[in-house]
């Protein structure tokens, strides 16, 4: 059979459609697919498939109809304007911490200037926020940790892919800091309560990993374990950056404020106008 890329492509966005996926998938399963530029796929579209091109396009679909993510089938997703691995062993990196990068390098140059920083990053998953902060910033010294070996593999092919140089260590979030001092800690810990689940899409829970979704305490275990332990981390002046849910920015900061009496901790909006992030800034 043969079709049109118009006429796959409406094929399969009525199929997600109906299963209550995301119609999207489909677009960018074709320009995987065909290797085609936003451009000049719009352009293309009357253009008949090649056998060859119609069997990857639903073989991925079949895929898709599972409700695997996209960014998971195609083994890639573009955070920060650069290129990440991924795989089921890492979160797929979102848009909202691509703000919270944004805003700690940012404060990073108002508060450093162009100092040689010491940085950590959390949990770094597919390494995306320590990738991004080093590419932006050479000459910080960048450090990531995850206590998933599996994880960290994969962070460590995005810092070769993105040409950065980071150092990786494996360990229970900040266990692997500790002998040392910061300047910036970066994190996006766990942070969905085990509640909310039945609120969230299936394409998420059943397919990303669990350790890096839930937390305890109603989802806010993370953070106060880092607020009362990063306490003796930190240098002066130093910056806290952390990605929330979007009804815990009053916990979080509760708890900064609590370690950090002197600090200026600030509840931070993304783009879709939510507490997103949250930044202390210790003088």
């Amino acid at each position: 059979m043969t079709e049109t890329i118009f006429e796959a492509v409406q094929r399969a966005k009525q199929i997600l459609d109906a299963r209550g996926l995301e119609p999207r998938a489909a677009e960018m399963a074709m320009l995987a697919v065909t290797g085609k530029s936003q451009a000049n796929y719009l352009a293309s579209l009357n253009e008949k498939l090649s056998t060859e091109h119609y069997t990857v396009f639903w073989t991925y679909m079949n895929e898709l109809v599972t409700g695997k993510p996209i960014q998971y089938i195609l083994g890639e997703e573009s955070f920060y304007g650069l290129p990440f691995e991924v795989n089921e062993h890492v979160l797929i990196p979102r848009p909202e911490t691509e703000e919270l990068v944004h805003y700690a390098l940012e404060r990073a140059n108002k508060l450093f200037g162009d100092e040689t920083i010491r940085v950590a990053d959390i949990g770094t998953g597919s390494g995306a926020i320590a990738v991004a902060f080093k590419k932006e910033r050479p000459s910080a010294q960048v450090t990531a940790t995850d206590f998933s070996k599996e994880a960290l593999e994969v962070a460590m092919r995005n810092a070769k892919r993105n040409e950065v140089e980071i150092t990786f260590l494996q360990g229970d979030m900040e266990e692997p800091l500790e002998q040392q001092t910061w300047d910036i800690i970066l994190s996006n810990p766990p942070y969905i309560a085990a509640h909310e689940k039945t609120a969230m899409s299936p394409t998420v829970y059943d397919f990303e990993p669990a350790s890096a979704l839930f937390a305890e305490e109603d989802g806010l275990y993370f953070y106060r374990r880092l607020a009362e332990r990063l306490v003796s981390m930190m240098n002066r002046p130093a910056l806290i950056g952390f990605e929330i849910g979007y009804q815990q920015g009053k916990a979080v900061q509760q708890f900064l404020e609590k370690a950090f009496p002197e600090a200026k901790v600030d509840i931070v909006q993304d783009i879709n106008k939510k507490d997103r992030m949250i930044f202390c800034e210790i003088r």
